[in-house]
């Protein structure tokens, strides 16, 4: 009986590495997935820059929905967008790349007809890209009142089990904030006065977020989201993608969060008008 329980034993002992084995194996394999899907997004991206070919071919050829509506649909429209550069003008460097799902989504310093900041999402099926949205704004020309460009401070994924979380916490901070404008919740996102802004007018801390949004209200300026479309996330870091108006304009709103301790902790973001319809190059909508 004895010699039983040890020969079981073994064999449950081994079933369990084997297991154990393969689970990790496959956790191995999806993360490789992961970094393979964000490496493929900053390649092509980088091909802007160095007009390299090879990452043009992680575009799906048949399918490439495209939401930037100042481009033709299709890999057409992004060859045509490349033949109109200068030759060796565009710099393109990707400060930050994260997935969701299907979907990865790059916070990258432009220069392209111009130094832009860029947020670009990219939606993955097969392994090939098969849909593209951005933002794109203006490089300010000097750093936020508190010393910030829209681009620099901390890039550490971290807290991957609390994706989720962040997600719902940056969504209702969002949903009541800025678009349903419930101030008395406001404190309660926050870590006290501590947040790191790094939109090119806004200074540090919450109280000067409040001061700088009284200011422009006694200006007759406003901001106001309308809508929210998407919210992607990664561990710590959280994308937001809506719509609205900041003072008589259209916008389309792309805000970058990064979470800590369950408080929003740091802010970026770029803010785009959007295009009258007569201007559109396709038919696709800019969500």
């Amino acid at each position: 009986m004895y010699k039983i329980l040890i020969g079981a034993t073994m064999i449950l002992g081994l079933g369990l590495s084997t297991a154990t084995a393969q689970n990790k194996s496959i956790s191995k394999s999806k993360k490789s997935e992961k970094m393979e899907n964000k490496q493929k997004v900053v390649s092509l991206l980088k091909s802007i820059e160095t007009g390299a070919s090879e990452p043009v071919g992680y575009i799906n050829p048949n399918k490439y929905i495209q939401h930037n509506l100042g481009v033709a649909d299709g890999l057409a429209g992004f060859g045509a967008l490349l033949q109109a550069l200068p030759p060796n003008s565009a710099k393109v460097n990707t400060v930050r790349a994260f997935q969701d799902g299907d979907f990865v989504f790059t916070h990258t310093d432009y220069n392209f007809f111009g130094p832009k900041i860029g947020f670009d999402i990219f939606r993955f099926e097969d392994g090939k890209i098969v849909e593209h949205w951005d933002n794109l704004q203006d490089t300010p020309a000097k750093p936020n009142p508190s010393g910030h460009t829209m681009i620099d401070g901390l890039t550490e994924i971290k807290d991957l089990d609390k994706t989720e979380a962040n997600k719902t916490l940056v969504r209702n901070f969002v949903d009541d904030i800025l678009v349903n404008g419930k101030m008395g919740k406001l404190a309660g996102y926050f870590d006290g006065d501590n947040y790191i802004q790094h939109n090119p007018n806004i200074p540090d801390q919450l109280s000067g977020l409040g001061a700088t949004l009284e200011a422009l209200a006694k200006q007759g300026i406003f901001m106001k989201y309308d809508k929210i479309h998407r919210v992607l996330g990664e561990g710590n870091f959280v994308l937001v993608v809506s719509e609205g108006h900041f003072g008589k304009d259209h916008n389309s709103f792309y805000d970058l969060f990064r979470v800590e301790n369950g408080k929003i902790a740091e802010h970026w973001d770029v803010i785009e008008k959007l295009t009258t319809k007569e201007d559109w190059k396709n038919n696709n909508g800019k969500f």
